[in-house]
């Protein structure tokens, strides 16, 4: 037996990433404060695997009915188990593909609070149906685990499932969350809806976004646009549509060689909301989950700030430096006006309004004092 939140469950020969727990947590701290703004909470949990996820949503986020739906019939043993505590009127458990099953929701007008795709690889073929079983204000609950595809490593794929050119830049942890969110709202703004990111999480293979479906369309070109990564000076910035026929670096300006590569189009808005996290927090904190309320607290921090962060790593080979102490840059770059922290995907890196030179100029600071 395995224990998970208030959960304890057998997950047999289903597949269980316990790594992935955090992301569950998240999404139930959600789910509950929707249950408890909107009265309800329909869940429809499409790829249930050990159905941990039912378990906690009716359990510990007080859904009033959650559809409990696993491809692989083989499973059918090991969820009638598991799920064998709970009221027989509070869930269904059914075998079907996850695809279908939401195109059905969808023609029978049968919409959920809460969508829940927890696949394997990337999203693609998951968010237009996913949004179509999902009501207008319900949340949907997107995965991706094709790091290639994020990462540049594989541009045509990147092409192929978001319709975007992912190239490798620093923070590509966190262009993957931009790539599935930029996704989403495209095709959300194909139906003349939106998408609102509530909150985004890397954790370390694994991408989840949670976006709230609105009848205003967000895509736009403050939301939706490019990340530039200049190979010769490091530097980053972002750029708008109309930006992107003359791209250029500020170390051109200084006699360098610049050498920028352009990965999008991407969604480049806040990555989380603030509302979203406040509420995640005070309930996190009623019910002691310490490390979850740190987490959203780093969260609330870089949701507004741009969309990339700066590897220490790097500024120590550029600047031919020791690797700075996080904490104490981050520190620095505040008192010197800026506004900085710690990006929650990559725990060795600065997120921050300044540019990346004069980090540099910072951090050489921080090692002569």
């Amino acid at each position: 037996m395995r224990q998970e939140g208030q959960v304890s469950f057998n997950p047999g020969s289903a597949f269980y990433r316990a790594e992935s727990a955090i992301g569950r947590d998240l999404a139930v701290l959600c789910a509950y404060v929707y249950r408890q703004t909107r009265g309800q909470l329909r869940v429809l949990d499409t790829m249930t695997g050990s159905g941990i996820r039912p378990l906690r949503y009716i359990l510990e986020a007080q859904a009033d009915w959650v559809w409990a739906n696993e491809g692989n019939a083989d499973l059918a043993p090991t969820l009638r188990a598991n799920l064998a505590g709970l009221p027989p009127h509070r869930y269904r458990l059914t075998h079907e593909n996850s695809q279908r099953l939401c195109l059905r929701c969808h023609q029978n007008r049968d919409f959920y609070d809460l969508v829940d795709i927890d696949n394997f690889g990337n999203p693609a073929v998951h968010i237009d149906t996913g949004l179509g079983a999902t009501r207008l204000g319900g949340l949907l609950y997107l995965t991706n685990t094709d790091g290639r595809s994020t990462s540049g490593h594989d541009p045509q794929a990147s092409l192929r499932i978001y319709s975007a050119h992912a190239r490798w830049q620093p923070a590509v942890h966190e262009q993957g969350l931009r790539l599935i969110l930029g996704r989403a709202a495209q095709t959300a703004a194909s139906r003349g809806l939106g998408v609102e990111p509530l909150f985004s999480l890397f954790t370390g293979q694994v991408h989840r976004v949670m976006v709230r479906l609105v009848p205003q369309v967000t895509l736009n070109q403050t939301t939706y646009g490019f990340i530039a990564y200049c190979h010769g000076c490091g530097h980053l910035q972002t750029l708008t549509w109309p930006q992107l026929g003359r791209v250029s670096c500020p170390c051109q300006l200084e006699g360098g060689e610049a050498r920028v590569v352009v990965s999008g189009p991407l969604w480049i808005g806040p990555l989380h909301d603030d509302n979203q996290l406040r509420a995640m927090v005070t309930v996190a904190q009623a019910w002691g989950w310490r490390a979850q309320v740190d987490l959203l607290a780093v969260m609330a921090a870089e949701a507004h700030l741009p969309p990339y962060y700066y590897l220490l790593g790097e500024m120590g080979r550029r600047g031919r430096m020791d690797i700075p102490n996080r904490d104490r840059l981050v520190a620095a770059l505040q008192s010197a006006g800026y506004q900085a922290t710690r990006p929650h995907a990559e725990p060795q890196a600065v997120k921050t309004t300044a540019s990346f030179s004069h980090c540099l100029s910072i951090a050489r600071g921080l090692g002569r004092s």
